[in-house]
């Protein structure tokens, strides 16, 4: 999913039994509380939060701070190649909504 930073969903791409507009706005809460603990701790700008649950992961990442993206994963996750991976895509998403 792709949020603009209050929440609301700007594009979706999930499982019918996920309710993307309240994913959008839970994670766009846990952007916001990560950023300004980052801040507050003099640990620089937030890049991203990732939730690790029995059943799989929630990862939120930065998008400058105009939005933000979702990405859902079973426990089969692997969140380091996540890592990794999502970067270009994050800037890509950034050109397309800063044009």
């Amino acid at each position: 999913m792709v949020a603009a930073v209050d929440g609301i969903c700007i594009f979706a791409d999930a499982d019918e039994s996920i309710d993307p507009a309240k994913i959008s706005a839970l994670a766009a809460a846990d952007l916001g509380i990560a950023r300004q603990a980052s801040e507050l701790a003099g640990q620089g700008s937030l890049n991203q939060t990732v939730v690790f649950s029995s059943d799989g992961y929630l990862a939120v990442y930065a998008i400058g701070r105009i939005a933000l993206l979702v990405v859902l994963g079973d426990k089969g996750l692997n969140v380091g190649r996540l890592l990794f991976e999502t970067r270009p895509v994050i800037d890509r998403i950034a050109k397309i909504l800063t044009a």
